[in-house]
């Protein structure tokens, strides 16, 4: 694949065969996203799963202290009080057989769906929509709710869903590269905190392969996947935080 100027400029300031501490590595990627829109940052991570087999598969969400850094759109399918609390929550939209039929026609203006459980049987029919764009709500990640003001707040803060891809790989946004580096870093915490937390029991060998960060248009860096606790990760602050206090 082709890259332009920018890219290849990018590029050059990155050492491929290096794996760069989280702390460095945050910092590059604010240097190295040069587009003229605020640029996402996103984290992937390379797991020694088989996501062939479905107890290896990983899926479910967490809350990044620093949100996402843009207006996270939520469409509720809920009726009667359920409606009316949602709309309180903050919504978007919200809906039931007048949503599906709008979603069946092509409505796309929404990044998450959250539904009450009576409401499946409508949102089913949406599979084939919402699944391939990871939409479809879930009652193991806490779209499919009967408390919907909580499930809508949580999505307005920052709320993420995660899951492994067929190449056992957990790829996750952590924010927008103008964030200050601890804002980055504080997520970017939280995503390692999570990952080995949701480890599935019947995994075997070594656990977290690799990991790497880049922005929407930069190009990717390596870091180390040793440095997944935040005493690992803020190491300056570990150190202030055991020195003895000054008599």
């Amino acid at each position: 694949m082709a890259h332009g100027k920018r890219f290849r400029q990018q590029f050059q300031k990155v050492q491929r065969d290096h794996v760069y501490p989280p702390v460095e590595a945050i910092n590059l990627i604010k240097e190295t996203a040069s587009a003229s829109f605020d640029e996402t940052v996103e984290v992937h991570v390379r797991l020694g799963v088989n996501v062939r087999h479905a107890e290896e598969q990983l899926r479910g969400t967490l809350a990044l202290p620093h949100g996402l850094g843009k207006d996270v759109r939520v469409a509720v399918f809920a009726q009667g009080d359920k409606a009316r609390d949602a709309e309180a929550a903050g919504a978007d939209i919200v809906g039931a057989d007048d949503l599906a039929k709008e979603i069946e026609e092509g409505r796309d203006d929404f990044d998450v769906v959250i539904a009450t459980p009576d409401m499946m049987p409508t949102v089913g029919r949406l599979g084939r929509v919402l699944g391939p764009s990871g939409k479809m709500p879930n009652p193991k990640v806490g779209t499919v709710t009967d408390d919907v003001e909580k499930a809508v707040t949580e999505s307005k803060a920052g709320k993420v869903e995660y899951r492994t891809d067929r190449q056992a790989i957990v790829h996750l946004a952590i924010g927008k590269a103008p964030f200050d580096a601890r804002q980055l870093l504080d997520n970017y915490a939280s995503v390692m905190e999570e990952i080995p937390r949701a480890k599935p029991a019947s995994a075997k060998g070594r656990y977290i392969l690799s990991v790497s960060v880049s922005t929407t248009m930069g190009p990717g860096i390596s870091v180390d996947p040793s440095k997944a606790t935040e005493r690992d990760i803020f190491p300056d602050a570990a150190e202030a935080e055991a020195e003895p206090a000054a008599a």
